[in-house]
């Protein structure tokens, strides 16, 4: 058998032991709808035949199933069932380090203080203003009353609320105190909208690349996760109208400003169509504008051009204060906000009011926006120079972005070995497959603008690079 012969022989079943890796680690979770033969073949950069092929082995180790006329789906399987077998062959993952969401933040929560990974989800801790941080601490501490010895209001701290619409006002987002609610940070914020529209087997659409969490949390309420290709300007509007033609979604989440993981930012003409497609195709819009306060005031938000009907808007300050502060909110019509208020109560009864006085001080005194002119400058800064090395080493550039803590860069390589490698080494890598719904390997990976101060960390990144060959 030639070379040549061997490696097609090997592709098959390289594909398909990448997939099995996932559905086995519950990366690709049960009922999951992975892509079309076309799309795999794209993605994975092989032919249609090799996907044919891969999705064959993964039918008969009883992983996935082909449905007449939709598609193939991740198997409802047993929960204690083992490994399927072929030919007395047990059908185990990839041997090696399991490179899942779980162990994504694992090791993000692992990093040493300051360190400035690849792969790091926060900004460096010396970068974050600590002083202005504990002021605030101590001054709260220091207040009388009983406030903290009880529950603080479902809703939130008023004078943070009142202080948060007028930030908003800002960004041409007019919502009153009452049509917001503080949260136990964004993450629990996404988490009452869940609540509140889904139901099993809801489609929830996504962007692909997208902020991994949500995956495994939409599917965590019987949600079927459907990707829309996110571009340089926002959600790729003809992708977008294709699977409105198939698909009815409950929800759609998206970042506006400073994407994650590309760094980019939505445009007014992309913004207007999809708020168009919102009412003609009725589903509601989640916004999420986390990285937004590391952006700017002047990049467009759905929540500007809406009318409070269709765009739910969720922000915090886990990426500018302090991650363990977990403060949080959500802004949305007063009907809508009364409802989250009243999940809110039920599944915990209220947040940490200590938490966000702390957080209504620094803004009411105006020490936030000074603090975060100071990070911008420093992101930019470092954004430049992560993207000069990175196409030093051979890597390419999505964008470069305008703003925001992340570089999307094409290795031209599969990223997971990357990670893999750089775990043996100490170096935190965050790769392209993780971003999307299917979970299937990529040449992307997410960089951090600080990784140009880590030398040992862009060191292995052009030693890696030139000792693992492109496909």
């Amino acid at each position: 058998m030639s070379l040549q012969a061997k490696q097609d022989h090997r592709l098959p079943a390289q594909l398909a032991a990448r997939l099995a890796q996932r559905i086995e680690t519950h990366a690709l979770r049960p009922g999951t709808r992975l892509p079309s033969i076309r799309n795999c073949a794209v993605e994975s950069r092989v032919s249609r035949s090799t996907v044919v092929e891969a999705y064959d082995q993964l039918i008969a180790q009883g992983l996935i199933e082909s449905r007449r006329g939709s598609g193939f789906y991740v198997r409802l399987r047993q929960a204690n069932h083992p490994a399927r077998r072929r030919n007395g062959n047990a059908a185990h993952p990839v041997p090696g380090t399991v490179l899942d969401v779980s162990w994504l933040l694992r090791a993000q929560r692992r990093q040493s203080p300051g360190s400035e990974q690849p792969g790091a989800g926060l900004l460096p801790e010396n970068w974050l203003d600590h002083e202005l941080v504990a002021s605030a601490v101590r001054g709260v501490g220091r207040s009388r009353g009983s406030w903290l010895l009880k529950y603080g209001a479902v809703e939130g701290y008023l004078p943070l609320r009142e202080a948060l619409s007028t930030r908003l006002s800002q960004v041409g987002i007019d919502v009153g105190a009452d049509q917001i609610l503080t949260t136990a940070g964004a993450t629990q914020a996404i988490d009452l909208v869940a609540r509140r529209f889904l139901a099993p087997g809801d489609v929830v659409f996504v962007e692909d690349p997208a902020w991994f969490v949500m995956f495994a949390r939409f599917a965590a309420f019987g949600a079927r996760i459907v990707g829309v290709p996110r571009g340089p300007d926002g959600p790729d509007i003809v992708a977008l109208e294709s699977l409105l033609a198939r698909e009815k979604p409950k929800l759609f989440i998206l970042n506006s400003v400073a994407h994650n993981p590309t760094g980019s930012c939505i445009s007014q003409q992309v913004a207007t169509r999809v708020l168009e497609l919102a009412a003609r195709h009725d589903f509601m819009i989640l916004e999420d504008d986390i990285y937004g306060d590391l952006q700017g005031r002047h990049a467009i938000r759905l929540a500007a051009l809406d009318d409070a009907r269709r765009v739910i808007y969720v922000g915090g300050f886990s990426k500018t204060l302090a991650a363990n502060l977990r403060v949080g909110f959500v802004a949305a019509h007063p009907t809508l906000a009364n409802d989250l208020r009243d999940i809110k109560a039920l599944t915990g009864l209220a947040s940490s009011e200590l938490c966000e006085r702390v957080v209504a001080r620094i803004i009411v005194e105006r020490r936030y926006e000074r603090m975060l002119e100071g990070l911008r400058a420093r992101l930019d800064e470092c954004r430049g120079r992560t993207a000069e090395a990175l196409l030093r080493v051979g890597a390419k550039i999505a964008g470069p972005p305008p703003g925001g803590m992340y570089l999307w860069a094409d290795f031209g390589r599969d990223t997971n070995e990357l990670a893999t490698a750089g775990s043996r080494e100490g170096v935190l890598c965050a790769p392209g497959s993780l971003f999307s719904p299917t979970q299937l390997p990529s040449h992307w990976m997410r960089v951090a603008a600080a990784t140009c101060l880590n030398d040992s960390a862009m060191k292995f990144l052009a030693r890696t690079m030139e000792r693992t060959p492109a496909r």
